[in-house]
C-alpha cells in the first residue's frame, strides 16, 4: 500500500511561518506600498528604429551623459527596435530625449517612430483598473468553486489565492522592485496557476469522501495531496525550470515578469497543500455537505 504523507501534521507551523510572512507583506505595502513603473506613474516615451543592432546600455550611457537619470531603456521586437521611457510631467521631454540621443549617437544612425506622453491620470487609471480586474478574477473564481464543489471549497480557494497575490506583492514592495503593466499580468497568471493545483486536490477530497467513508477529513485530505502531490511536483518542476530560464535569458524587459512567476508558483504550490486544506479542517467540512439539497431531503423523507 502507498505510504500517506501527514501533510496536516504540519500545517500549524506552516500556517504561522504563513502568517507572519503575510504580516510583513502586508506592513510593507501599507508602509513602503509598490515601486509603480512608468504603466502607472505616466512619463513619456520614444520609440527608435536603429539602422543596426545597438547595445541597451550604451543608450542608457548616453542618456546619462545627457543629464536622463532614471530612464528605462528596453528592446521590442527586432534588435534594432528600442524604446524609452523616462518618469517625467513634462510632455517636451520626449522631443529632448530624442535630441539628446541625435546628438549622441555616435556612428549609430537612427530614426525615430513615436513620442508618446503618458500623464499621470491615465497611470493611475491604469492602477485602478489593473486592481479591480484582480479583485473581479478572485471573486469570479470564488462564485466558480463554490458552484462546481461547495462554498467551503470556494472560500479555501480564495484564501489561498488571496495569499498568493500579497506574498507576491509584498516581495515587490519590501525590494522596492519595479511594479508595472508585466508585472501584474504575472500576479494574474499566478490566480489561475495557483487555483489549478488547488481544484486538483479538491476534487480528489471529494471523490474520496466516497471512497474512503471511514476516514476523517484530516485523513482524507493527507490521501488526496499524497495522491496528487506526484502531479503537483512535475507541474511545479517543469514550469520553475521554464520560468528560470527566463529570468536569465529573458533580459531586463522580462525579469519582473518572470520574478514574479517564480515567486508565485512557489507560493502557489504551498498555499495549495496547506492554506485551502487547512481552510477546510478550519470549517469542518464533512461529507454531509456534499450531498445535494434534494438528496438530503429524500433522504430525511426516507
Amino acid at each position: 500500500m502507498k505510504r500517506t504523507i501527514n501533510f496536516m501534521g504540519a500545517r500549524h507551523a506552516v500556517l504561522a511561518v504563513t502568517l507572519l510572512l503575510i504580516l510583513a507583506s502586508l506592513a510593507s505595502l501599507l508602509f513602503k506600498g509598490l515601486n509603480y513603473g512608468l504603466d502607472f506613474t505616466g512619463g513619456s516615451m520614444v520609440e527608435l528604429s536603429y539602422s543596426k543592432p545597438v547595445d541597451l546600455n550604451t543608450v542608457r550611457m548616453q542618456l546619462q551623459e545627457a543629464g536622463f537619470e532614471g530612464a528605462v531603456v528596453q528592446s521590442f521586437g527586432a534588435t534594432t527596435d528600442v524604446v524609452v521611457r523616462m518618469p517625467s510631467e513634462d510632455a517636451q521631454i520626449g522631443v529632448q530625449i530624442a535630441k539628446a540621443l541625435q546628438a549622441n549617437g555616435g556612428d549609430a544612425a537612427f530614426s525615430i517612430h513615436r513620442v508618446d506622453f503618458v500623464g499621470p491620470a491615465v497611470g493611475e487609471e491604469l492602477r485602478d483598473q489593473g486592481g479591480l480586474g484582480m479583485l473581479l478574477a478572485l471573486g469570479g473564481i470564488l462564485i466558480y468553486v463554490a458552484f462546481r464543489f461547495q462554498w467551503k471549497f470556494g472560500f479555501g480557494a480564495v484564501l489561498s489565492l488571496f495569499h498568493d497575490v500579497i506574498l507576491v506583492l509584498g516581495v515587490f514592495s519590501f525590494f522596492e522592485l519595479t511594479f508595472d503593466l508585466t508585472v501584474l499580468a504575472a500576479v494574474l497568471a499566478v490566480i489561475g496557476y495557483s487555483l489549478n493545483d488547488t481544484i486538483v486536490v479538491f476534487d480528489r477530497i471529494r471523490e474520496n469522501f466516497r471512497l474512503l467513508r471511514k476516514a476523517d477529513l484530516v485523513e482524507n485530505i493527507n490521501v488526496s495531496t499524497t495522491q496528487t502531490l506526484l502531479r503537483t511536483l512535475a507541474t511545479s518542476i517543469s514550469t520553475l525550470l521554464a520560468v528560470g530560464a527566463l529570468m536569465l535569458f529573458g533580459g531586463e524587459n522580462l525579469w519582473g515578469f518572470s520574478l514574479a512567476l517564480f515567486i508565485g508558483i512557489l507560493v502557489g504550490t504551498t498555499s495549495s497543500i496547506y492554506v485551502a486544506n487547512a481552510t477546510l479542517i478550519w470549517l469542518n467540512l464533512d461529507r454531509e455537505d456534499l450531498i445535494p439539497p434534494a438528496l438530503e431531503e429524500a433522504s430525511r423523507r426516507s
